[in-house]
């Protein structure tokens, strides 16, 4: 049974009343980010009940070294940790001389805590009993400042209930923190430098190894009926890593008494000095205030809103669901920094480690594209172009020659950091929707400089990597790609997975068509490339080979292509025939027992009709849908969005929609059981996907938008907005009719169920 705590809500994720149990999930659910910065929704009073500590800065990482039972050559020397940050929202409280701490109150009521998605803050609130009979209510209001994204805010309101009472607020800053796994057990913080200036702190710590140098920074406020008091530490406690403050304040019955931390951090990647940035970025935020800069919070996160908002009319939870997402991928990455990119659980958790794989490519850009500048996604296509070295180094490890790439599963730099051979060596299948990528940004935006800048050279690298990695079968007299694992993580060392196979053929031929106009179109760059990575007409017709005689695995029983060799061998158990019992099966079967089994994580050969559906008809798409979902057991987060569009396609409306909630849901309803290990960032753009693409049914051909419209029974209604090559297109659907709107000053021609329509700036065009 999924969890269903999270209050129905069209705007905000909110809990009532406490429960131990539910705190490390809601740590995840209620996490906030700016971008360059998140952090869990951890207590900022001290709590002795299970919990997990989580701060996080964006491109921060330490390299664990890696740790298995047998080394492998080609395995990489670390993993990418990432990293939990040192803590600058703790506030120890003391009360009558008490401590603060909802695991030990005696009691604890009208416990509330809300994720203001519109306006881009948390806040908490409740009314506790302490041990020593005093009542107080309680009020925090946190939020991690887009404007000044070094910068984070928390208002911490206390109101005695029932007699005076003495508050002593703890502010402190903490560098002395560890993960919540590591390989080693390793410190990764070295602390450096503790500082303090009035009602300023300041500790500099910087990571082993990597030699991150980051400064943690507080400033603090003391307020009382709402007026500051000025009043300064009565006490101060420091370590070499931890500083804390001491604030002792008399408040009477019903008075109101607060205190306005100021807290985050600077970075060596940003300054030369991490101290004096953080100086002159708590001036930055005292002279804004906390009034103006919660406004300036409300303000741009509407201007995010107002360009990436999805609504959906009668159907709060999908509306809720949809959002979360939106929000949750706005908080992780706003394309500000190319050296940046998307973590799967971007800045709600420590889990899989490397800020990219690829699902920034198959699920991401799509979404940035069309939401945002499309420079934002322009960044995330050169973030590899810069990892191009790295990713030829790593082929080289593997043993591949004359410059072929292969770009990591999981990376920080450009460098290897999974650990787990039968993802690092075999799943290969990442290298193709790099690739895909980049025809993608073309496609959809009509921008072809990016490939004769830096494209190409991606292209060739990985194009190079799949001919190198392709074998002639005298067997099959075909070319083979043997021991992969395809998207499908629950078959390993496979032959011929299908989808693999399948993306190496395109990429060989899309690069070899492309090297062809770049040739004619930009001579110049085909010069300089060229020679660069001196390819010749000989190795282009080497490639041309392969991928004119790459095999294919089919069924003809079944009239479908085969998710690889052997896959008709296993015990075809349909999923609806299987035990509720013994789901999920990661968690109840042994690896043994899973890879013998026909059961599939995610799509494998649909992620293949999904990136090249206009190769396939519709009924090879019905037929493989119809096969492959029937063993699908949607275990990971990445595998209900592409069923959800392919659904929809096929005028599954009931399919989709159950998909389209599990995957706009899978976090805040615990479908998989481990939201409180973080979210999943990177699949929820397979939300968005799933309403644009599926129910709005949105393609680009031949340089225009195509829409397909369809609506689920349980809607009224819904609309969405696309930027599709700087002009901005509104799309509103409901049982009756889809209408058009552009909003700004030239027309645009679309497509919709296969008549050609034009929409004005003048005119609202609606089809029936």
């Amino acid at each position: 049974m999924n969890q269903d705590y999270i209050k129905p809500d069209n705007w905000s994720i909110i809990e009532e009343g406490f429960d131990a149990e539910c705190v490390k999930s809601s740590e995840s659910l209620f996490s906030i980010g700016n971008g360059a910065m998140g952090q869990r929704a951890n207590f900022e009073e001290n709590y002795t009940g299970e919990t997990f500590q989580g701060s996080y800065i964006a491109g921060i990482y330490y390299p664990d070294k890696t740790k298995v039972g047998w080394w492998k050559n080609g395995y990489p020397e670390y993993f990418a940790k990432v990293l939990n940050a040192p803590n600058w929202i703790g506030i120890d409280i003391e009360i009558n001389g008490e401590k603060l701490d909802l695991n030990t109150c005696a009691e604890v009521k009208n416990f509330r805590r809300e994720l203001n998605m519109k306006e881009g803050w948390y806040h908490r609130s409740f009314e506790a009993t302490l041990k020593n009979g005093t009542e107080i209510a309680v009020s925090i209001r946190r939020f991690l400042s887009i404007v000044l994204d070094e910068v984070g805010v928390i208002n911490y309101e206390i109101t005695p209930l029932n007699k005076d009472s003495k508050i002593v607020y703890k502010p402190y800053i903490d560098a002395g923190v560890t993960n919540e796994d590591a390989n080693w057990e390793e410190k990764f913080w070295e602390p450096l430098d503790v500082k303090k200036s009035g009602n300023e702190a300041f500790v500099t710590a910087q990571t082993f190894k990597t030699h991150f140098k980051v400064t943690t920074f507080m400033q603090n406020s003391i307020f009382t009926s709402g007026e500051k008091t000025g009043i300064s530490p009565s006490n101060i406690d420091a370590t070499a890593d931890k500083i804390q403050f001491s604030y002792d304040v008399i408040v009477g019955q019903g008075q109101k008494s607060s205190i306005q931390k100021i807290g985050g951090y600077t970075v060596s990647l940003n300054h030369e000095n991490t101290i004096t940035a953080a100086e002159k970025v708590i001036q930055s935020a005292l002279a804004v205030g906390y009034d103006q800069m919660l406004q300036d919070q409300i303000d741009a996160w509407a201007k995010i809103w107002e360009m990436s908002d999805i609504t959906i009319d009668g159907d709060v939870k999908a509306q809720q669901g949809i959002r979360f997402n939106i929000f949750q991928l706005n908080q992780t990455y706003l394309g500000k920094d190319s050296r940046l990119n998307i973590g799967p659980k971007g800045f709600t958790g420590e889990k899989y480690g490397g800020s990219t794989y690829w699902d920034t490519e198959a699920y991401c850009i799509p979404f940035y594209m069309a939401t945002k500048d499309q420079e934002v996604a322009r960044n995330l296509l050169t973030y590899r172009y810069n990892q191009l070295d790295k990713a030829i180094e790593n082929a080289t490890k593997l043993g591949f020659t004359n410059g072929a790439a292969l770009y990591p599963m999981v990376t920080m730099n450009g460098e290897e950091c999974h650990n787990e051979w039968e993802i690092t060596f075999e799943e290969i299948h990442r290298n193709g929707a790099i690739a895909f990528a980049i025809y993608n940004f073309y496609r959809y935006t009509g921008d072809y400089s990016y490939i004769p800048e830096k494209g190409l050279e991606v292209l060739i690298g990985i194009a190079r990597f799949w001919h190198q990695r392709a074998n002639f079968s005298t067997n099959l007299n075909q070319y083979v790609i043997l021991g992969v694992t395809g998207p499908n993580e629950y078959e390993n060392n496979v032959n011929n997975n299908f989808y693999t196979n399948y993306i190496a053929k395109w990429c060989l031929e899309y690069t070899y068509e492309q090297i062809q106009k770049v040739s004619l179109e930009y001579p110049s760059d085909h010069k300089r490339i060229t020679e660069k990575v001196k390819i010749s007409d000989s190795e282009l017709q080497s490639w041309k080979k392969v991928s004119d005689n790459m095999y294919f695995p089919f069924s003809e029983e079944y009239n479908v292509y085969l998710q690889q060799d052997g896959f008709l061998d296993k015990e075809l158990v349909r999923v609806a025939d299987l035990d509720k019992s013994q789901r999920p099966i990661n968690q109840k079967w042994s690896w043994d027992r899973i890879l013998r089994s026909p059961y599939i994580k995610q799509a494998d050969v649909l992620q293949c009709f999904y990136f090249f559906e206009e190769h396939f008809s519709k009924e090879e798409l019905k037929n493989n849908f119809e096969f492959y979902e029937s063993f699908t057991v949607h275990e990971s987060s990445l595998s209900p969005c592409v069923h959800s569009i392919q659904a929809a396609l096929l005028d599954k409306m009931d399919m989709a929609y159950s998909f389209y909630l599990r995957t706009s849901r899978l976090d805040l309803d615990d479908y998989n059981k481990e939201v409180e290990e973080g979210c999943h960032i990177t699949s929820m753009a397979g939300t968005w996907m799933s309403i644009v693409e599926g129910f709005g049914g949105m393609r680009v051909k031949d340089d225009t938008l195509h829409f397909s419209p369809k609506i689920p029974k349980q809607w009224k209604g819904y609309s969405f907005k696309i930027n599709f090559r700087n002009q901005i297109l509104k799309v509103a659907i409901n049982h009756k009719e889809t209408s058009f709107t552009i909003l700004g000053d030239k027309e645009l021609e679309i497509v919709v169920n296969g008549k050609t329509l034009v929409v004005t700036t003048e005119n609202l065009v609606s089809v029936n």
